[in-house]
């Protein structure tokens, strides 16, 4: 698949009042287009040199370049994304997006008596900078919000990479299609929209959709500026192509489980890497790593523990998984002879006990922290060399740097491959499901440390211990820890409205979002944020019941 750069391109969603509901103003391309025929897409299209300019730069209003730049995440030029954004809206729907210059809106009437330079516009004749140099008019960047950013999949004929916007509707403005380009339009809620779409009788794009359906729930048009204007980082969600086993392609979207490792493992958007989870099967991840998954799958493990094999000419194991003939096998035959150390993030039984089998084929170096003496660890697991936190072993060209982080176990261990910032997470974070965290050995207090500490690394993505690549590990961190915390807060509410009670009594009240089949296996984190409550002094513990404390000052969950 030949890679095409996407184009630069903004686009703007604009909500105006109704009795009902907000409504958003939609677009009909022709069916003649090149590019979405048919669809109904909100006002928007690519950058042109003009957005730019020194002279559209200056018709920008309370946004300096530095800012906008900054705030799309990028080096410089951010200010022509808000012109463009404003400039494609009136060339397109005819509702000019402009103030004074002391910042009041452009009234109704003026707005429409300048509709008839649309066309020069549209033609190349009229550039929108002069336009509002001759009027003396702003675009009020104040009153346009960065909202997402979508990104073409590779192999389309064309590629934007596309910045939505959110603004409210000039009063007295309804905007209307250019009979071109565009050949109907209609305001329309959110929620209707997304019908419509669904009963065939209009067509929206995969981001005309999530965006709508984000939206659809806000009271008002001014809520969903605010709530545009309140979103911190905003992450690309960049289409991607990867293979099924078979050889089939598919798309796949932010929100899809593999995105980011198909992205990792292909950042030449080839569309050739396999994102099927095969144990047995090596996959490559990039230069340095190499993943094989054992073959034990399950509700605890997933398609299975995940060992990966790191470096170049000499390599080190990290998590060699599960005592099974065949993935001992697997492991030797991607090592070709080279595998030099052997490390483990901890010892449960579905991570370390090959590593003496492994080591006494191979003479490999065993590296890791003692076994505890309780919770379900292998016996077999003898380290020859104890890692302390933040040391670095020097792997023939590579570095690999310890971070110790209990909580899941207490001798738990994450890795990080200093090249490429790769963190090795074993079971500290999991794709597609939170730890259990089982007391005696677990801890809610140090995991929470723990991950608290991982927000001071520079982390690029996450290999854990199964499942795929995590990508935003910050964000991903931070949302493990509110989800413990909100987790936290219905166990001490759940607390309050009893006089005394045990995890298994507490389970299905604490728990009511997850299916009962789980509960035996969520009443061990129960158990551990219960014991983390009695720490902190907000509950104590009476013959085998937990007791809270203060019940009337605990949050309400």
């Amino acid at each position: 698949m030949k890679k095409i750069e996407p184009r630069p391109a903004a686009t703007l969603i604009l909500f105006r009042d109704s009795a009902a509901a907000p409504e958003v103003f939609l677009l009909q391309r022709t069916r003649d287009a090149v590019f979405l025929p048919g669809a109904y897409v909100f006002p928007g299209g690519a950058l042109d040199a003009e957005d730019s300019s020194e002279r559209a730069t200056r018709r920008v209003l309370g946004l300096s370049d530095a800012q906008a730049s900054a705030r799309l995440g990028i080096a410089a030029g951010g200010v022509a994304y808000w012109f463009a954004a404003a400039r494609e809206c009136f060339e397109e729907s005819g509702i000019l997006l402009a103030v004074e210059r002391d910042g009041r809106p452009v009234d109704a009437q003026r707005a429409a008596a300048l509709a008839h330079l649309r066309a020069p516009l549209n033609a190349g004749t009229l550039e929108f900078s002069r336009l509002l140099e001759d009027e003396d008019l702003y675009v009020p960047a104040a009153e346009i919000a960065y909202y997402s950013h979508w990104i073409t999949a590779p192999g389309r004929p064309r590629r934007f990479s596309t910045r939505f916007f959110i603004a409210c509707a000039p009063a007295g403005q309804a905007g209307a299609h250019d009979r071109e380009e565009t050949v109907s339009s209609a305001w329309l809620s959110a929620r209707e929209a997304l019908e419509r779409h669904k009963r065939g009788e209009i067509e929206l794009i995969f981001p005309t959709r999530s965006s709508l359906t984000d939206l659809a729930a806000f009271p008002s048009p001014r809520a969903v500026l605010e709530h545009a204007k309140g979103l911190g980082d905003i992450e690309a969600d960049a289409a991607c192509w990867a293979l099924d086993h078979e050889g089939s392609k598919r798309l796949f979207r932010r929100a899809d489980a593999p995105y980011y490792e198909i992205h990792w493992s292909d950042p030449q958007e080839t569309g050739d890497t396999c994102f099927v989870l095969q144990p047995g099967v090596p996959k490559r991840l990039d230069r340095l790593v190499t993943r094989i998954i054992a073959p034990n799958p399950g509700f605890m493990t997933g398609a299975g523990t995940n060992s990966y094999l790191v470096g170049q000419e000499q390599l080190a194991v990290i998590d060699p998984g599960p005592e099974i003939d065949s993935h001992l096998e697997a492991l030797l035959a991607a090592g070709d002879g080279r595998i030099r150390w052997i490390f483990c993030t901890h010892t449960h039984i579905d991570h370390s006990p090959a590593a003496a089998l492994l080591k006494a084929r191979t003479g490999a170096t065993v590296l890791g922290r003692p076994r505890p003496a309780q919770g379900n660890q292998d016996h077999s697991f003898t380290p020859d060399r104890v890692l302390a936190h933040g040391e670095r072993v020097a792997l023939g060209g590579v570095t690999l740097r310890a971070i110790h982080t209990p909580g899941h176990a207490s001798n738990h261990l994450c890795y990080l491959l200093e090249e490429t910032s790769m963190l090795f997470t074993g079971d500290h974070v999991m794709q597609g499901s939170t730890v259990v965290i089982n007391p005696p050995d677990g801890d809610m207090r140090a995991y929470l440390a723990s991950l608290e500490m991982l927000l001071a690394e520079q982390v690029a993505i996450f290999a854990p211990g199964h499942g795929y690549l995590i990508g935003a590990p910050q964000r991903e961190v931070k949302r493990l820890i509110a989800h413990r915390l909100a987790r936290e807060s219905k166990v001490a509410a759940a607390l309050a409205r009893h006089s005394g009670a045990t995890p298994e009594e507490l389970v299905a009240e604490v728990y009511d979002d997850v299916p009962a089949r789980i509960h035996a296996v969520a009443a061990r984190s129960l158990a551990a944020h219960l014991d983390k409550l009695v720490h902190d002094g907000r509950a104590r513990l009476e013959g085998g019941h937990y007791v809270a404390r203060h019940a009337g000052k605990l949050p309400p969950g």
